[in-house]
């Protein structure tokens, strides 16, 4: 999410060490894999001089944490909920108690999923959801202004079809990115979540499955029509081939979206991908968590109420756009912040495709908790075993997920 490449941040790293000083109990130690953290820290550091934050970037933090080795004060990151991780934090409810932090900033499901029996251990920093995309200009054709379901997609996808020997245009295929056929999984119900490794509904997922199968015959003749086009037209990127003509619809997650060149997203609209109200939240949600075994509880607090301002987003969103980070990173940590009035009401001012756009609060829908290793997992097994399954009718002719899932770990242990 909305990472810049590692030697971007040096400079602002070195300077937020080298501010911190010898003074342990007044410098709080802030492991993450967001870089915007870097700046964050830094401005923080720069506006008094009580409490210094430190930086340090792993790919990783959560399993970084569960090695035991050392331990931050700060944490920020993805997959901070697994069971590896969650017990190495401090629950976090004083901080509402005192009026440090107040509930209501927050959008409520984005907060609950941060706790653990009824305590808040985790809050939530960012998040980004899946955006259909297409040129500006063919909003008429979409029956509603926030979101877009799959059967509008597949209707207006072949109805702007054209073929003669081969299709010349295609409105929209599921078989051209393997992230939507996973949205349409999520939509369907299959629900993956963290288990030993891991649990989903296997119906729902079979149902998903056999949905977008039934969609490239249905709008794209077979998926070899599908391939033949893609192998034709897709050396462009995706804003090309939209404005070109050849496509209808691009699928975009919203970081993507909103770090895309001022001039282009200008020529573009987009609506939410949503079914029976639901939009589903990506799974790399970032989480904020302040350790146990921290020594620097007063700094990391300190930074923590904060940070959780909206007064303090909206100058951090000031100095992106000042400082042109906007153009590399979007918005909050890399994604819509997850306290509800800064995106409702702070976005649009710096992101003006935003309005009319926000996407309604009661459509949002948390991931589940998943494993520290899911990205991988993902990448390397799920994945491929969508795009592999929307090829084949018969199950059997595809190696199953449960097996594929054994063998990458069975070849991966740590």
């Amino acid at each position: 999410m909305g990472k810049f490449p590692g030697l971007a941040i040096l400079p602002l790293c070195v300077c937020t060490l080298a501010s911190c000083g010898a003074d342990r109990a007044k410098g709080a130690v802030l492991w993450t894999d967001q870089t915007e953290f870097a700046i964050y820290a830094d401005y923080f550091n720069s506006t008094q001089d009580r409490y210094k934050v430190e930086v340090r970037y792993f790919d990783s933090p959560a399993q970084k944490l569960s090695q035991g080795l050392e331990y931050p004060d700060i944490v920020v990151g993805n997959w901070l909920k697994s069971a590896s991780t969650r017990t190495l934090l401090e629950p976090l409810d004083k901080l509402f108690k005192d009026q440090s932090l107040s509930e209501d900033y927050f959008y409520p499901r984005l907060l609950a999923l941060g706790k653990i029996e009824n305590r808040q251990y985790l809050l939530p920093v960012s998040f980004n959801i899946p955006a259909l995309v297409f040129v500006r200009g063919n909003e008429s054709l979409i029956s509603n202004p926030f979101t877009i379901g799959l059967e509008e997609i597949k209707t207006l996808g072949k109805a702007y079809n054209q073929e003669n020997g081969g299709y010349s245009r295609m409105g929209f295929s599921p078989a051209w990115n393997d992230e939507f056929l996973f949205v349409t999984a999520k939509l369907f119900g299959a629900s993956f979540r963290e288990a030993a490794p891991l649990a989903w509904d296997a119906q729902a997922l079979e149902r998903a499955m056999t949905y977008n199968r039934q969609w490239i015959k249905e709008a794209n003749t077979s998926i070899q029509q599908v391939d033949d086009f893609t192998f034709k037209y897709f050396y462009d990127p995706p804003a090309n081939r939209l404005i070109s003509g050849h496509i209808l619809f691009t699928y975009m997650e919203s970081d993507e979206l909103f770090t895309m060149a001022q001039e282009r997203r200008n020529t573009l609209d987009f609506r939410w991908i949503a079914e029976a109200n639901t939009i589903p939240l990506n799974e790399d949600t970032v989480y904020y968590g302040i350790c146990k075994k921290g020594k620097a509880q007063k700094a990391a607090e300190a930074f923590t109420s904060w940070f959780f301002q909206p007064e303090t987003q909206t100058r951090l969103l000031e100095s992106a756009r000042n400082q042109r980070v906007n153009e590399i990173s979007f918005g909050i940590g890399g994604g819509f912040s997850a306290l509800r009035n800064v995106t409702e009401q702070v976005f649009p001012r710096f992101y003006p495709i935003l309005l009319g756009h926000i996407p309604p609060e009661d459509h949002l829908a948390p991931p589940n908790v998943l494993p520290r290793n899911w990205p991988a997992l993902k990448e390397k097994v799920i994945l491929p075993y969508m795009h592999d399954r929307i090829r084949h009718d018969n199950k059997e002719d595809v190696a199953p997920l449960e097996q594929r899932i054994s063998d990458w770990i069975r070849l991966n242990r740590e």
